[in-house]
């Protein structure tokens, strides 16, 4: 992977930042795009110093005029996309019977629209070279009803089949496009569901008036776990393996 160029969208923290830190330090140089300013340089500034070629991209993936001219920017300056990973996402709760429509569109211009449009700038750049990969991080909500998690269950079910179908459609070309579903990890986006002490426990442990049963190996993921299989999927020792999702939730989804 040493020398090839990455496009990783959500790279201002969480399992984002994580795959930047992986890919970085296996030499590959890396794209970071984010429509956090602050927070996505700050975090290419802590990978670059530990060695990571990071370069950061500004941008609303929810915006496809945006996220055209910025895949056109990195392979100017950087060289051919040989790797994206559609790791960009928002999480808005509620029951879906008082949800608003505003919550709704912003859950869906990120996880959903955000991957078509980055995948459609990209791919589109990958077909006459023959050659890339793609991995979209979506989520075990995406096979696993999760109460007050309607929206973001949907766009991230909609974004795994699409990054399906565009890798069938793209497998004749050389191009790979799977999937990476994880459960609940340690990111900011998992600890602004909890409360308290018991939220913690009930996501391991499990909560029967959510109708969750908790994470088999008695884990919430670290990040860095999410990332392993993200650069597996993208890295060569996957080179068969297109159309697949890997389930990293510690078997929370009980092999759904």
């Amino acid at each position: 992977m040493r020398g090839k160029i990455a496009l990783v969208t959500g790279a201002a923290g969480g399992i984002g930042a994580a795959v930047v830190r992986a890919l970085g330090s296996r030499g590959v140089t890396v794209a970071a795009l984010d429509r956090d300013d602050g927070g996505l340089r700050e975090t290419a500034a802590e990978l670059s110093a530990e060695g990571a070629a990071v370069t950061p991209f500004t941008v609303d993936v929810g915006r496809s005029d945006a996220v055209d001219e910025t895949v056109a920017a990195v392979e100017e300056r950087l060289g051919p996309i040989a790797y994206l990973v559609n790791t960009a996402g928002v999480l808005r709760l509620g029951e879906a019977a008082g949800y608003s429509d505003e919550d709704w569109r912003a859950t869906f211009a990120v996880n959903t629209d955000g991957v078509f449009h980055v995948s459609r700038a990209v791919t589109g750049r990958m077909l006459p070279r023959r050659a890339g990969a793609v991995v979209t991080v979506a989520s075990n909500a995406a096979m696993t009803p999760r109460a007050g998690m309607a929206a973001y269950a949907a766009s991230k079910a909609a974004a795994e089949m699409f990054t399906k179908s565009l890798g069938l459609e793209v497998a004749r070309h050389g191009i790979r496009c799977n999937v990476v579903a994880p459960g609940s990890t340690d990111t900011p986006m998992l600890r602004s569901m909890w409360r308290g002490p018991a939220d913690r426990t009930g996501t391991v442990e499990g909560r029967p008036d959510a109708f969750r049963v908790g994470i088999p190996l008695g884990r919430v993921a670290a990040p860095e776990a999410v990332a392993d299989a993200v650069v597996f999927l993208l890295s060569d020792a996957a080179q068969n393996v297109t159309l697949h999702t890997l389930t990293v939730d510690g078997g929370a989804s009980l092999g759904a």
